[in-house]
């Protein structure tokens, strides 16, 4: 019987590992708002890391978190780096492209508590009097990524993220 038992749980388990494997090798996650201000008052908050303090989702999660910038002052070249509690954990982000006005690349590396390297991406197309912001996120989905995805879907987990940075983004900006 517990012969059995065994084997019934190594195929359960085997075809669960089979059904993950299957799982899209990449992710995306984007959110939008509207904000009512011009791309010249929402660019600087996002193209200087020193500017993500007023909105960012992550800057209020530890109040220890040590920080370090270098490369440029903002833009292209820009690099912030962090250290924190479990709930931040430690990574490096870098502004590889920024197009004035309109679009910031960002290359994502997270050291702690798992490591991954992913893009970020914030476009910004302005409306007449308001400009569509857009946050997203793209990057590998490692196999491990692919069996938590079965429980918790990459857009639910950080999708929610995106929406409070957003919306404190818009708050600044209109102020």
């Amino acid at each position: 019987m517990a012969k059995k038992i065994a084997i019934v749980v190594a195929v359960l388990l085997a075809a669960f590992l089979i059904f993950a494997a299957t799982r899209p090798d990449t992710f995306h996650v984007e959110r939008t708002t509207s904000i009512h201000a011009p791309p010249e008052k929402i660019y600087p908050l996002i193209a200087d890391f020193h500017g993500w303090k007023s909105w960012s989702p992550y800057e209020s999660l530890d109040p220890s978190l040590k920080q370090t910038y270098s490369g440029a002052e903002s833009g292209k070249g820009a690099v912030y780096a962090w250290e924190g509690n479990d709930d931040v954990g430690q990574g490096r982000m870098e502004i590889t492209d920024a197009t004035p006005l309109s679009k910031i690349v960002i290359k994502l590396n997270f050291i702690k508590p798992f490591e991954a390297e992913n893009t970020a991406e914030f476009t910004l197309e302005p409306k007449g009097s308001t400009t569509n912001v857009t946050w997203a996120m793209h990057g590998p989905n490692s196999f491990i990524s692919k069996i938590m995805c079965i429980f918790v879907s990459m857009d639910s987990f950080i999708g929610k993220d995106f929406e409070k940075g957003l919306a404190a983004m818009k708050t600044v900006a209109e102020k």
